[in-house]
């Protein structure tokens, strides 16, 4: 490889510092400083002040939810383009259906498991 085929990176790269440093140096210069007082550093949400400390501790639940969506969502993002091109690996005689039936039925497997371990019930 040539140097020249690197110069369109080093561009992209130089550009992304320039502006980087452009934006947090405008910040430094324009930015609104604000006193520190101990109202303005305790937490607020909707209007009202806190009166207690705040939460630490998230139910499992959360997070098996999470995690849950983040596996069927990871599932479409792989299914969806994939029949996007279903026509065009037909055509280059490539098989994409025993990979994608495979893929499919680990994760009906994985939502059987979820269903009988309750893990969708969310009152228990």
């Amino acid at each position: 490889m040539t140097t020249s085929s690197y110069l369109p990176f080093l561009v992209q790269a130089v550009l992304a510092l320039v502006i980087t440093g452009a934006v947090i140096g405008a910040h430094a210069l324009l930015g609104q400083r604000a006193k520190r007082t101990p109202i303005k550093d305790s937490p607020y949400e909707c209007g009202i002040a806190s009166s207690g400390p705040a939460p630490v501790r998230f139910p499992i639940k959360f997070f098996v939810t999470a995690l849950l969506f983040m596996l069927f969502d990871l599932e479409v993002v792989i299914l969806i383009p994939s029949a996007v091109v279903y026509r065009e690996f037909l055509a280059n005689h490539i098989a994409i259906l025993g990979p994608l039936l495979f893929f499919l039925g680990i994760l009906v497997l994985g939502l059987i498991y979820e269903v009988k371990k309750g893990a969708l019930e969310w009152e228990r």
